[in-house]
């Protein structure tokens, strides 16, 4: 939807900001209605319809507590449960704000707020609007909702994801999710659960790299008392609990042969045997999987079997890395820097213009995971209230190699081999993090798992 066709409602007992919101927008959309009194609050949105309310979080109360602006937001969710409202709060209140954000609102903006940022905030709300309306106008009433405000982005390549989700989720087709790492795989696959047929039963995850060659079988299928030495007690694997609902199994690429035949016929025959059991147990789900490693390569060398690639890629969707979704890289930035800041009780902050070309310059080999944490990093050590591009350093991990052919010589004086500066970076980023193995592995955006392995393989 364009602003310029929208009509705006603005709801707030100071009648200077009231003034303000109306001046600044007045044309930027078609109409701005104005009320004062919480309590004409209905009897307004009863006798017109609006494409965004703006809400204050605190009216006749001066305590701050922002209970009166929840206690609105959900008489008008409770009227609309789809209507569209962005909260209006004081740098104080921006923990209450995120609460609003829980309980249904669309975004919130913080008073006193910079004109280009209120003008941003209502853009996006209208074209999630214009998103999440087209999802539910093209596909039959369900259980579930599209998670809008858990995948973000404008790009015209996020537009086409969104637009194979909504083809792809309400069917009973197997997904493989391909991508890189940190492009948001797992949030993909809950957005077809929550879209599809199933989304009131379970959605059950299951990280594949994890799993070694002796848990993999109890883990997945289950196990009964006594069938091993730990095995206390009977325990229902991932396909049983998943049965109705959707599994993901994410790092697919991950397994070995042998796991690969036991999934192919657990998928063939639609049943699994649990450890210490000879009676098969019927199991319905949806298999949604993900990987980031080349399964047609590893394919084309006897690595991964064709027939298991048959059976899980139906349908297969690419998520685009972050370095080709242009303006998204700010977008995130912003959202994340919300976030951050009401977490560690800060005021939102603002971003300098060089820090935005900064931000859009870098290649975020780490995608959005490494956008994730340079932004909490930022909001965290800046100095002040402006984030500006001295704020963002990136490790050696996040920054590009050079071309292969050239001589790698960040670590040492001459050149180097690729396997020589993975295990330098390991070493320098579990350094930074003072042997702490879980904060490493996500700097380096892989599991702990997977970093334990690289750790093994370097003789380290």
């Amino acid at each position: 939807m364009a602003s310029s066709k929208a009509r705006v409602l603005v709801v707030d007992d100071d009648r200077d900001v009231l003034f303000a919101v109306k001046m600044l927008l007045k044309n930027e959309v078609q109409e701005v209605v104005t009320e004062k009194n919480p309590e004409n609050l209905l009897s307004v949105l009863s006798r017109q319809t609006f494409d965004v309310v703006f809400l204050d979080m605190n009216f006749k109360s001066n305590l701050g507590t922002g209970n009166e602006g929840l206690y609105w937001l959900s008489r008008i969710l409770e009227r609309d449960k789809d209507a569209t409202v962005i909260m209006i709060t004081a740098h104080g209140e921006v923990s209450t704000a995120v609460r609003s954000l829980k309980a249904g609102a669309t975004d919130f903006i913080v008073k006193p707020w910079h004109n280009e940022k209120l003008l941003e905030t209502l853009k996006a709300a209208l074209q999630q609007k214009t998103r999440k309306s087209g999802l539910a106008s093209s596909q039959p009433k369900r259980p579930g909702s599209f998670a809008d405000d858990a995948i973000l982005g404008n790009s015209e390549l996020m537009q086409e994801l969104f637009h194979k989700i909504e083809k792809v989720a309400p069917t009973e087709a197997n997904v493989l999710l391909l991508g890189e790492n940190g492009t948001g795989k797992e949030l993909v696959a809950k957005a077809l659960h929550q879209r599809s047929f199933r989304a009131s039963k379970p959605f059950i995850t299951a990280d594949l790299a994890a799993m070694s060659e002796g848990i993999f079988e109890s883990e997945l299928f289950g196990h009964k008392k006594g069938s091993f030495t730990d095995a206390k007690d009977d325990r229902i694997g991932r396909f049983e609990a998943a049965s109705t609902g959707t599994l993901f199994l994410d790092e697919i690429g991950n397994i070995s042969l042998p796991q690969q035949a036991k999934l192919l016929t657990v998928l063939q025959n639609r049943q699994v045997i649990p450890l210490g059991s000879n009676v098969p147990v019927p199991v319905d789900i949806r298999l949604i999987s993900a990987t980031n490693a080349p399964l047609y390569e590893l394919a084309a060398k006897s690595q991964f079997r064709k027939d298991l690639i048959y059976r899980i890629n139906t349908v297969e969707i690419t998520l685009p890395p972050l370095r080709e979704r242009g303006d998204d890289v700010l977008l995130l930035a912003k959202h994340f820097a919300a976030l951050y800041a009401a977490r560690n009780h800060k005021a939102v902050p603002e971003f300098e213009s060089t820090t935005f070309k900064k931000l859009k310059q870098h290649s975020w080999p780490g995608n959005i995971r490494e956008l994730q944490h340079a932004v909490e990093r930022a909001v965290i050590l800046a100095e002040g209230n402006v984030l500006r591009p001295q704020d963002f350093s990136f490790s050696a991990m996040e920054l590009p190699l050079p071309a292969f052919g050239h001589a790698l010589t960040e670590y040492t004086d001459g050149p180097l081999q690729l396997q020589e500066v993975e295990k330098n970076t390991i070493l320098r980023v579990i350094e930074r993090h003072n042997g702490n193995i879980t904060k490493a592995a996500k700097e380096l955006g892989i599991t702990r798992t997977a970093l334990y392995r690289r750790l093994e393989k370097h003789d380290l």
